[in-house]
């Protein structure tokens, strides 16, 4: 068990190190090798933790994302919470993932930001058929939906049980999304470290669809 979770500990470092260098070089830029330096190891010895910058680099995304996903499906399932207060616990839990990753976010938005750009440009070249979204792409694409469902399952519950007004649902849920939205530009484009702006935000629209 010990040496399972010290696996698990150098994983977690390696990861953070790696992050570093990808905000530091762009993901093109970012090499294994240069990931290995950064965490004072050899290639050899970060092979047996991840075969290669790209897997580092989805494991970051899958790892928090599902952490999220995590935590916001113990707060759907808590019988004992209303729908307003799990609305408001969803999206401040949600907020603290997005301050406590802040790095991980620039990574990921400039990364997703350089692979938009590349295919504008490609299609007025005329794409090659078959042309796919990359990995991280189709990570974050899937569990942005997932979390979307979530949070379509809790107003719904909550308009049935009568403890929200008859909101219409997809536009509710565009609008709770688009504040997340708001707190990635803040975090990541302006630098700023705390999203108690858009908390407030979150506490003055839930009151809002609350009975």
């Amino acid at each position: 068990m010990s040496i399972v979770i010290e696996h698990d500990k150098r994983r977690r470092q390696i990861l953070r190190k790696a992050l570093d260098v990808f905000m530091e070089e762009g993901y093109e830029d970012a090499t294994y090798q240069k990931i290995a330096d950064r965490c004072k190891i050899t290639r050899t010895t970060l092979y047996l933790y991840f075969r290669n910058k790209q897997e580092i680099f989805n494991f970051s995304i899958k790892q928090f994302m599902a952490e999220v996903e995590q935590d916001i499906l113990g707060v759907k399932e808590n019988t004992s919470l209303p729908t307003p207060i799990k609305i408001k616990k969803t999206m401040l839990l949600i907020l603290s993932r997005m301050e406590e990753n802040q790095l991980l976010l620039s990574v990921v938005l400039n990364y997703l930001l350089s692979k938009s750009d590349k295919a504008g440009k490609a299609k007025t070249e005329v794409l090659p058929a078959g042309k796919r979204a990359s990995k991280p792409q189709i990570l974050v694409r899937r569990r942005t939906i997932r979390l979307r469902h979530i949070m379509s399952a809790i107003l719904i519950e909550g308009i049935k049980s009568g403890q929200l007004k008859k909101i219409d649902v997809g536009s509710t849920n565009d609008l709770l999304y688009s504040l997340l939205e708001a707190a990635i530009f803040r975090l990541t484009v302006l630098k700023r470290e705390s999203t108690e702006d858009l908390k407030k935000a979150v506490e003055l629209l839930v009151n809002g669809l609350s009975v």
